[in-house]
Order: structure tokens, then sequence, then C-alpha cells
């Protein structure tokens, strides 16, 4: 394979200030919405992602996107997937605030009174992202008392994680819908939603199309069963501890998120004069459940756990691939992973980028949502992996094909594996905020 050439200085420059505007057109005044148009509130991971791109135009402006977010915690860690900007209309996205309820509904569970919230979850990256933001500009942060602020809530975040959603008993973090492990209609959750009872298609109205094209979006039947789980998580008061959750599942991309969330934690932990070290050793024992838990020696990948019947979900999917960002896996795991993105699942020669989903499996669709499309966000996890385990040559082949597949789409959501064709919304923040992230001038700051 050819390697794409880098960027020049001109066309670099071209595309920071695409990115820069991106994210300015995408302020709120208090954070980040993913797209004007199809997500006009403010996403868990997605305010993640932004605050990491933030960093390189305002350190300060990433660190008030993460406290944003931490402003809709609730009392007992989670910090919900959505934050809703009461300024806009109930009808703007659905589920809306009426839908959720968390004030009300949830309130014994710790949810504010304000502002508003969704009750489920999204993968834990939070950290992260608060750890290289701080790494930004120590001075701002320190005048500003940012880890100071953030550190409590994020350890309760993922004490939340490994506590309240330790549903298999394991040790590892369960998601109880799909939107939470964020691919929300990966063919990885097919087998377990076969198990739910769509909504009635007259109980509620998708506002995503009337922004996006229903061939990108997931099914009417999809959807159905999205609303089904998260009423019922609704009527279960949003609580762990009674909820009948008819989707849990352990995934390898969150809980590879929360590890090195934990390392970020132990990093946090010692620029604050505290002891890192039981950080360090979770992180270590999470290390061990996912490879005991969620390896697949056969397939050469990491597999969804289907908590429902304790088995792996034979399904080869990106999320299986992310755990490639944990940097003490083990040395013959990365090996297999590194030939699992050379090899005819996942290798997509034309746009180098990663498909959500495998090449040649029976759900495989270039188009809908992460049915196959290849993501930025992904993509931007695995280069930072191969990164840390020393493939330096395969992180830069990765880190050049984003690029160029940023520029080309503007900043799309994800795009065609195959063709590189927009897909899903444009000027996407995400995508813009990881493009500057990736051309920052030394390719090695933001690794371990």
């Amino acid at each position: 394979m050819l390697d794409r050439p880098a960027p020049t200085a001109a066309a670099a420059l071209t595309l920071r200030r695409g990115a820069a505007r991106v994210l300015i057109d995408n302020w709120t005044g208090s954070s980040t919405v993913p797209s004007r148009t199809l997500y006009p509130h403010q996403w868990s991971w997605d305010s993640a992602f932004i605050a990491i791109g933030l960093r390189h135009l305002s350190a300060r402006r990433a660190q008030r996107e993460l406290e944003s977010l931490l402003a809709g915690q609730w009392a007992d860690g989670r910090i919900p997937h959505i934050v809703f900007n009461p300024a806009l209309p109930p009808d703007a996205y659905f589920p809306s605030p009426d839908f959720w309820q968390s004030s009300s509904t949830g309130r014994a569970a710790g949810a504010p009174p304000s502002p508003e919230t969704s009750g489920i979850v999204q993968p834990p990256v939070h950290a992260l992202a608060a750890w290289l933001v701080h790494r930004a500009d120590p001075a701002e942060s320190r005048r500003r008392g940012f880890l100071t602020r953030v550190y409590p809530r994020l350890v309760a975040w993922h004490d939340y994680l490994l506590t309240r959603r330790d549903l298999g008993g394991a040790g590892l973090a369960a998601v109880v819908h799909p939107w939470e492990p964020g691919m929300d209609n990966s063919p990885c959750w097919d087998r377990a939603l076969q198990r739910v009872e769509p909504a009635a298609p007259d109980a509620f109205h998708r506002a995503d199309l009337n922004h996006g094209n229903p061939a990108d979006r997931p099914t009417d039947l999809d959807y159905g069963r999205y609303v089904r789980l998260a009423a019922d998580y609704r009527e279960a008061h949003y609580d762990d501890r009674v909820a009948r959750h008819r989707f849990a599942v352990e995934d390898p991309c969150f809980n590879a998120l929360l590890i090195v969330s934990e390392l970020a934690l132990a990093d946090m932990a010692r620029d604050l004069g505290r002891d890192g070290a039981p950080h360090r050793t979770r992180a270590d024992e999470l290390t061990g459940r996912l490879v005991s838990r969620l390896w697949d020696d056969t397939a050469g990948l990491f597999r969804v756990r289907d908590l429902a019947t304790d088995t792996l979900v034979d399904e080869r999917s990106v999320t299986g691939l992310v755990p490639l960002v944990v940097p003490h896996l083990p040395d013959d795991l990365v090996k297999r992973l590194r030939e699992a993105l050379d090899g005819p699942h996942f290798k997509a020669a034309s746009t180098w980028l990663v498909p959500s989903y495998d090449l040649t499996g029976h759900a495989f669709d270039p188009q809908r949502y992460w049915r196959g499309p290849a993501w930025f966000n992904t993509a931007w996890l695995i280069q930072r992996g191969l990164r840390t385990h020393g493939l330096g040559t395969d992180a830069e082949r990765l880190r050049q094909g984003f690029l160029a597949e940023a520029a080309r789409s503007e900043f799309a959501e994800y795009v065609d594996p195959a063709t590189g064709a927009a897909r899903g919304a444009r000027r996407f923040s995400w995508t813009a905020a990881l493009t500057l992230d990736l051309l920052r001038s030394d390719p090695e700051e933001s690794t371990p």
C-alpha cells in the first residue's frame, strides 16, 4: 500500500482553519453541539472528544466544555449521555426532556433538578480528555482549579460504572441500552435486541429523520426497541438495582476507555499530590478482566459479551479493535489486533479508515450508521493505540487517512469506507476537533 503524502503546510493551514470554524459555529456559549441540525444538545462522549481538539484553540474553552457536561452529573455518579439545552423547543430532538423526565423520575437516583438530562450514559473517555486538556495549559488549569474540581466527579463516575453497572459480576462495566456504547445500531446488538418488544410506531416521532437520510439512520424497528428500553429504564426510575435490563452487554470499547481513563485519573491524582496507585491497580485489574472476559483468540479480536446468555457475540466490529488503546495489553494480543486491522475484515484500502463492522459480514452496510461506515473518533482511538504500542508507521498511515477524509468530506460524521463518500451530518464537531488534534506539530504529544 502506498502512503498518502502528508498535507502541505498550506493545505494543513486550510484544514486547521476549517476545523476551527466548525467548532466556533457549533459553540453555544457553554458547550459545543455535535451538529446544529441533527444533534442540537450536548452529548457526553462527543464533548470529551471535542475538548481534546478545543485544547489546541483554547484550553479554557476546552475546560468549560467538560465543566458544562459535568453540571448534568447525577448524585449516583453517572454522567448522562445528553445534557439538554433549555433554550430549545421540546421537539428539537427525540427522545426529548419530556420523555426522559430526569428531574422528576430520576430524582431518587440522584438526577439534578436542572439541567434536564437523559438517564443513560456513554463511553467513559472523559478523564482522558480532562487530563489532556490540563496538559495543554497546566498554569491556566491550576489557576482555575480545573483538576481539583473535576477529579472527584470523574472518580464518582468510574465508581458508578464499576459498582452499579457490574451486572455480570465479573468486574467489567455493562451497558444497558444500544445508545450507551455510542455505536447505536451495530450488528453486535442485534441478537440481544431480538428479546425486546418495540414500542408502538405511534408512540414516538423520530426527529432525527427531519435532518438525516433514512438510509443512513437506524430502522424504525430498531428505533422502536431503543424507545422501549429507555421507557422501561425510566419506569424503574433509572435505578440499576431494581431495573430489569432486557439488554445488558459488556462492550470492549466502553471498558477499554474506562481503563485508559483510570490511568488518566492516576496522573491527575499525582498532579494533585494524591496517591495514583489505586487507579493504576484498578486499570491493571480491568485489563486482566477485559482479556479474560472479552478476548476471542480464534477471531483475533475482542467480542461483545451478551450477559443474558453469558456468551460472546459472533460479530466482528470496530469495538473489538479499540482496546489497542490500552497501554499494557499483552504483546501477542497487540500483534493479533494489528493483523486484524490489515486483514480482509477491516482493511478499507480506499480510505485507510477502519469500517465500523466487518467488510465481509452478513449485516455489512456501507451507508447505515454503525453497520459499516468508517467513523473518525474510532480512527483517532485506534491510531492512538497503534502509537502507544510502538506501531508508528501504521499509526501515521491512519492519521494521514483521517486527515485526507476529513478534508474531502467537509468534516462529515462518518464516511463510506470504500468510496469515502460523506454520510450523516456534515461539519460534525468531533471530526473537526480530532482533526485539530491530529494536525498538532508533535504526533507524540498526547500519547502515554
